[in-house]
């Protein structure tokens, strides 16, 4: 029986990749008169993957990554005011509003009431508690747990200090890499609810696990697959 639900925040609960997506427009743009947007994108995601283990995940170690491939790409060319152009459009990511999916705060709400909440979430800790500040949610869960990776070690340790067991766990998530296969691979279930983009660092093979967790089209969906569990 299901106890704890867990929710991913960013693109499960409220909008988040495609914000990410116009700045990297605006990125391609800067440097399009030195390389091709497809090269641009593939040398920005290496740039962010190599420096995830020292900036972790978030709008701020996406800009410095932005500046790291900007130099790199332009040899070195890259002007002040165009490094300042990528600062301000992360700045503005940073303070704009938390737009919730649909279906966000009434199956959150139909839920808290029955089970326990706990959101779920990566990222940089002022950034994710901003922003669920700004979605208007935070009273509706149990406990938050703003973590700096998402695997089969972090869930262990949520779920002991939670009491949570295992097979009492659900988790609900839109990334199969992050919210899915470390949580069914501790026996607990996992429902997948896609985004309509993906960050590609994100994307996984999940053809042979295909079975073992629950998509959804949409998160108004959960709580009748809840029910019927």
């Amino acid at each position: 029986m299901v106890t704890t639900i867990g929710f991913d925040a960013d693109d499960t609960l409220w909008h988040n990749e495609n914000l990410f997506a116009d700045v990297q427009v605006l990125f391609r743009q800067l440097l399009a008169q030195y390389h091709s947007a497809e090269w641009i994108d593939r040398k920005l995601l290496d740039v962010e993957r190599r420096n995830l283990e020292y900036f972790g995940y978030g709008a701020k170690g996406f800009a410095l990554s932005m500046i790291e491939t900007a130099i790199e790409l332009t040899e070195g060319r890259v002007t002040g005011a165009e490094i300042q152009r990528i600062v301000d459009a992360v700045k503005s990511l940073l303070k704009g509003p938390t737009n919730l999916l649909e279906g966000a705060r009434e199956t959150v709400s139909a839920l808290t009431n029955s089970h326990r909440l706990l959101l779920i979430t990566k990222g940089d800790l002022l950034e994710q508690e901003a922003k669920l500040v700004r979605s208007g949610l935070a009273d509706l869960f149990h406990g938050v747990e703003i973590i700096s990776e998402k695997n089969t070690d972090s869930y262990r340790r949520i779920l002991a200090k939670h009491g949570v067991k295992a097979q009492e766990f659900l988790m609900v998530g839109n990334s199969v890499r992050s919210d899915i296969l470390p949580v069914v691979e501790l026996g607990g279930q996992a429902v997948h609810v896609p985004y309509h983009l993906t960050w590609a660092h994100e994307v996984v093979d999940s053809s042979s696990s295909a079975q073992s967790f629950a998509t959804l089209a949409r998160l108004g969906d959960l709580v009748a697959h809840v029910k019927n569990l």
